[in-house]
């Protein structure tokens, strides 16, 4: 009688153990989703006042599973209807700068549950048989979004292109505009390093870098090369200035995103008005992909795909010297227009 007395204790004090686990796992995943410890996430200032039916995060979370199901066109109309879902213009986009790092500012402010992404390049303000299409086909190639949500997209070809500062001005002159720049040198290497490895896959032959980079015949920073005259920021920005003021553009570090992100993104959260969401829970550091990657809650995480963070060729430090004291110059000017002063040699 003791022995099945002490049986039956056991078997109860298992299953409250058990329930004990159950439950503290449980308390486990609703703090590691963050967002959902929050009632509401207003959304206010220049994207418009406070809305009087504001979504509750839970809500803005499942974005996560039922938005990606309808990007696929796994949605029907009802569905759409019912949820209320829109697909809205961008009220902030990523102009550039290509090799930036916009790729990774998109991702990482996605983390945020009031912002929604376009997930391809759209390029329909630098491609005119696209923007010959109309606002329209613009807009229908943007995510379902709750109308409280605002869409960002992103196009570094935007940032060096003459006619796209008046088509975005024409679309919406409040637009918020982002730039996520690199130290110039650094970004143009990288932009060769994408052409190369380009070529490269099609068994292609390709110049060096220093080649490209120095006019044989003057022996001076070639402009012609495209990878240099992306660098030049300043040159682009006052084309962007005849349309929008300062005011509306924010400069991202791009050297400062891939090292410490959080900071950066918290300066972007402000610039776009939105409460403060994106914490150092959703930022984990890789030591075999040597960059941070993404943690939206306890169990859904994403790093960049492994084409970032490609490895540079050697390049000859007095090329590098050179192409360091052309910029000075210009970066210099774009401290001065932006009021953000970087810390580049």
């Amino acid at each position: 009688m003791l022995f099945k007395q002490q049986a039956l204790l056991r078997q109860k004090l298992f299953v409250l153990g058990s329930l004990a686990i159950g439950s503290l796992l449980y308390l486990v995943a609703r703090v590691g989703s963050l967002d959902r410890l929050q009632p509401i996430c207003p959304i206010e200032g220049r994207f418009g006042a406070r809305s009087q039916a504001e979504i509750p995060l839970r809500a803005l979370q499942f974005k996560r599973g039922l938005l990606h199901e309808f990007r696929k066109g796994n949605a029907t109309k009802e569905q759409i209807r019912l949820h209320n879902l829109v697909q809205q213009l961008p009220k902030a986009i990523i102009i550039g700068v290509r090799k930036g790092g916009t790729r990774a500012l998109l991702e990482m402010l996605n983390l945020h549950p009031a912002v929604v992404k376009a997930s391809q390049e759209i390029h329909f303000f630098d491609n005119d048989e696209n923007y010959a299409k109309g606002i329209e086909w613009y807009r229908k190639k943007m995510p379902f979004s709750y109308p409280q949500q605002i869409t960002i997209e992103k196009s570094p070809a935007y940032f060096i292109t003459e006619e796209v500062p008046e088509r975005i001005y024409k679309m919406n002159s409040s637009i918020k505009l982002l730039i996520i720049v690199r130290e110039p040198t650094t970004r143009a290497i990288s932009d060769y390093t994408q052409v190369l490895e380009g070529k490269e896959r099609k068994n292609k032959t390709y110049y060096k870098f220093e080649k490209l980079a120095i006019d044989s015949n003057t022996c001076e920073v070639n402009t012609k090369y495209k990878a240099v005259r992306t660098s030049i920021y300043t040159k682009h920005l006052e084309r962007w200035l005849k349309y929008f003021p300062i005011e509306q553009f924010h400069i991202v570090d791009g050297d400062r995103l891939i090292t410490e992100p959080l900071p950066e993104l918290q300066l972007v959260e402000k610039f776009l008005n939105l409460p403060p969401r994106i914490s150092q829970y959703n930022l984990y550091f890789n030591a075999t992909r040597g960059f941070y990657c993404l943690r939206f809650n306890i169990v859904f995480n994403k790093c960049l795909a492994g084409s970032k963070g490609r490895i540079h060729p050697e390049v000859d430090p007095s090329v590098i010297t050179k192409l360091r004291k052309f910029f000075h110059p210009f970066n210099q000017k774009f401290y001065q227009i932006t009021g953000r002063t970087l810390n580049w040699p």
